[in-house]
């Protein structure tokens, strides 16, 4: 088992559990109910009495409605889910980028968290949390044993409450506590750098509803840095998604105005839509455009963007947009596959149903749909190969997964038995060594080789293609 909670620990880094959606937000009510299958209901009403009356100890009526309905909901697919009070106030703090908590990025390396980056001006970065630094244990629990989730909701609370985080920093090879008192955090979710002169990274990481904002500000600092760009790198790697909005902007940003972004297509008549790469399109709430600030040669810049298996939903449409229109180099691995769209529908101020409502295509008509978008130039995650990509599920992997009907990839007997037999393999070599495998580089740090080989592209050298991956297995028709 320990090797096993190791070899998790080692993956968490590079993978998406895909849990945020492409969405648009609608708190409106049906005025009109569909014709209702009444019998299906008396019986439904019968199995609720009989549970009611007969089980074994008394049952929470709200609870067994409840569970009634997320189980409807969730033999629909993997995306569409019914929002309690507490899930839905915790899908709301994805989607805002806010929420209460120390304020810093993690990963896993050897079962503990890892401090990937305190995020700017936050609780934890004021009491000098530094990237590497290990999280040994959350006020009296060790962290080891708990899932990334788990240690995450210990770390959130209430503001102004207090949390005591034990440190082990290596490179002082020592361990101390830190009080921190938790607040209300606003996640960055873009990143950028200049990497080198004339060359610069620009990573988005989620979209949430400040991304485009964020994403504005931080090229307008590349410019000012280098008002001669030669070349860009926009990373989405492990992206999971989110607004669909933010995407069409993010992609605005690039493509030429009314430009084709994304189309949808479902069964209610506001799901057949097309997005364009113009205000109208991304503007969720009115107000001024954000992109007019940016600088023109945004639109024609070199530019370079990467993915991985962790690269979903919103994610998959920029890429998919930007390749289509042939306006960037898609490199990387082929993408998580998530080509549906989910709106949410409030129920109650507290509650809400998140349903998929639609399926996306990227400009020429294609369905990303448990298939992804598949690199034009494919990368391994390091020199050395790929250590954990076979570990990674996607959206053809997931259970009742949406099928594109344009041979989108089918759940795979044999990349299941690979999967299994890689996380083995990994876990055997755990248990003979002493040391754990080298964790994947950051993303945008000098060892990033994917990052190394995109830069390799723009200046026109020599670029270390896989001689491994291949697109994935398309879907066999059937009559």
């Amino acid at each position: 088992m320990g090797a096993k909670l190791r070899v998790a620990g080692w993956i968490a880094l590079g993978t998406v559990a895909g849990a945020l959606a492409t969405m648009q937000l609608q708190a409106i009510a049906r005025s009109s109910v569909s014709q209702l299958p009444y019998e299906e209901l008396q019986q439904l009403a019968n199995v609720f009495d009989m549970v009611k009356k007969d089980y074994v100890e008394a049952v929470d009526e709200k609870k067994l409605i409840t569970d009634a309905i997320t189980g409807m909901v969730a033999g629909l697919d993997p995306h569409s889910q019914y929002f309690d009070k507490k899930t839905f106030k915790e899908f709301r703090e994805g989607t805002t980028g806010k929420f209460v908590g120390v304020g810093i990025e993690i990963g896993m390396e050897d079962g503990l968290v890892k401090v990937v980056s305190p995020i700017e001006g936050s609780p934890a970065f004021r009491a000098g949390l530094k990237s590497g630094d290990l999280i040994t244990k959350i006020d009296d629990t060790v962290v080891k044993g708990l899932t990334m989730d788990q240690a995450v909701k210990r770390m959130r609370g209430e503001p102004s409450t207090k949390v005591v985080l034990t440190i082990f920093r290596k490179a002082e090879n020592r361990s101390f506590p830190v009080t921190i008192t938790r607040e209300e955090i606003r996640v960055q979710s873009v990143r950028a750098k200049l990497v080198e002169p004339g060359y610069g990274w620009i990573r988005v990481s989620q979209f949430q509803d400040r991304t485009v904002d964020d994403f504005v500000r931080k090229v307008d600092e590349i410019y000012k840095q280098e008002p001669n760009l030669k070349g860009l790198v926009l990373d989405l790697r492990n992206d999971p998604g989110g607004l669909l909005e933010a995407s069409v902007a993010i992609s605005a940003a690039f493509l030429p105005n009314d430009a084709v972004v994304v189309t949808t297509n479902g069964q209610i008549a506001e799901s057949k839509a097309v997005f364009k790469a113009s205000p109208e399109f991304y503007l969720r709430r009115g107000g001024a455009d954000p992109l007019r600030k940016l600088p023109e040669a945004l639109k024609t810049v070199p530019l370079v963007v990467l993915v991985n298996e962790g690269s979903a939903s919103a994610s998959e449409i920029v890429a998919g947009a930007l390749q289509d229109h042939k306006r960037a180099t898609v490199m990387g691995a082929q993408t998580f596959g998530k080509g549906s769209v989910q709106t949410v529908r409030q129920l109650s101020p507290e509650t809400a149903l998140k349903i998929t409502t639609a399926r996306y295509y990227t400009p020429t008509g294609k369905s990303i749909q448990a298939k992804g978008i598949v690199p034009d130039v494919m990368l391994d995650e390091t020199a050395e190969g790929n250590l954990f990509a076979a570990l990674r599920v996607r959206e053809a992997d997931l259970e009742k997964h949406l099928i594109s009907g344009q041979g989108a990839e089918q759940k795979d007997a044999a990349r299941d038995k690979a999967r299994e037999d890689a996380r083995k393999r990994l876990e055997e070599e755990a248990a003979k060594s002493t040391t754990p495998p080298k964790p994947l580089p950051e993303f945008g740090s000098t060892e990033d080789f994917q990052l190394a080989q995109a830069l390799n592209r723009l200046k026109g050298k020599t670029v270390a293609v896989s001689k491994t991956l291949t697109e994935r297995k398309p879907e066999v028709e059937t009559n």
